[in-house]
């Protein structure tokens, strides 16, 4: 296929209909109906015409005659690329959306019964639901709850009023380029008391904290722990060695997570 038009079968309309031709090529091969595939994919027969030329050209279909068609090698390895792709997506959608859509865990601020139209807020990182619709999210429970236990909810309604937190970084020499030794710990203590998440990576990182009055409340942060915990509403102070520092930083600009990062340096 032209690696100039590389762009994948859900973001490309040209590929999208290139796969699907593709798809019954191989499905039909080696008697394949031009109309026949035209009125499979919603397409004019024509069309069908020019895109089996264009996919004959980039070798990806091989022509036996009129009315003959093959599917090469080149065109099945595009195919299980493209479906591997779909495949992913699919497996995103049913499992981090629609799983997350159909039912959310909350904390149940008081006594929540199964089937009570609830209210959601988030606090401390933590989704609450309250019994009534005082907020402007609400769900509906499907499952009792004591007060300060877990509740399932669902039929999400309305919108989610909280702001996504911020994270500072601060990175922290490796031992051999003197390590803990030469942060400054008041500015660290002065970073922390503005931040709701003191977050550690690195044993550097942990001893710089541990020379201050502060404890960590994560001690082995991870990439995912810092965004989870910034999307859930949290302001991070994240002290990481400095060769761990770009793979926070990298998955933080992926995420559209805003952080700034900042000199600590004696």
């Amino acid at each position: 296929m032209d690696t100039s038009d590389d762009a994948g079968v859900l973001r490309s309309k040209r590929n999208a209909t290139r796969y699907q031709i593709l798809v019954q090529i191989a499905e039909r091969q080696p008697a394949v109906s031009q109309q026949e595939i035209a009125d499979v994919i919603g397409i004019t027969s024509q069309a069908v015409s020019d895109y089996l030329r264009d996919l004959i050209e980039h070798g990806c279909v091989r022509k036996h005659g009129r009315g003959r068609y093959e599917i090469t090698k080149e065109g099945v390895d595009w195919l299980i690329s493209q479906t591997d792709e779909l495949r992913d997506f699919v497996r995103h959608v049913s499992e981090d959306v629609i799983g997350q859509v159909e039912i959310e865990t909350a904390f149940a601020t008081t006594a929540i019964d199964e089937g009570q139209t609830v209210s959601l807020s988030m606090r401390d990182g933590v989704l609450r639901a309250t019994p009534g619709e005082t907020a402007n999210a609400t769900a509906v429970a499907v499952t009792d709850a004591e007060k300060g236990r877990d509740v399932g909810v669902t039929d999400f309604e309305g919108v989610l009023d909280y702001e996504v937190g911020r994270v500072t970084a601060i990175s922290v020499p490796r031992v051999q380029d003197g390590g803990s030794t030469v942060v400054d710990c008041a500015t660290v203590s002065d970073c922390a008391e503005a931040h709701d998440l003191l977050v550690t990576s690195g044993t550097e990182a942990l001893a710089v904290v541990e020379s201050t009055d502060h404890e960590p409340d994560v001690r082995f942060g991870t990439p995912l722990a810092v965004q989870e915990a910034a999307t859930k509403g949290l302001d991070v102070l994240l002290l990481a060695v400095a060769n761990e520092l770009s793979t926070h930083t990298d998955e933080l600009r992926e995420r559209n997570i805003s952080y700034e990062v900042v000199d600590a340096a004696e």
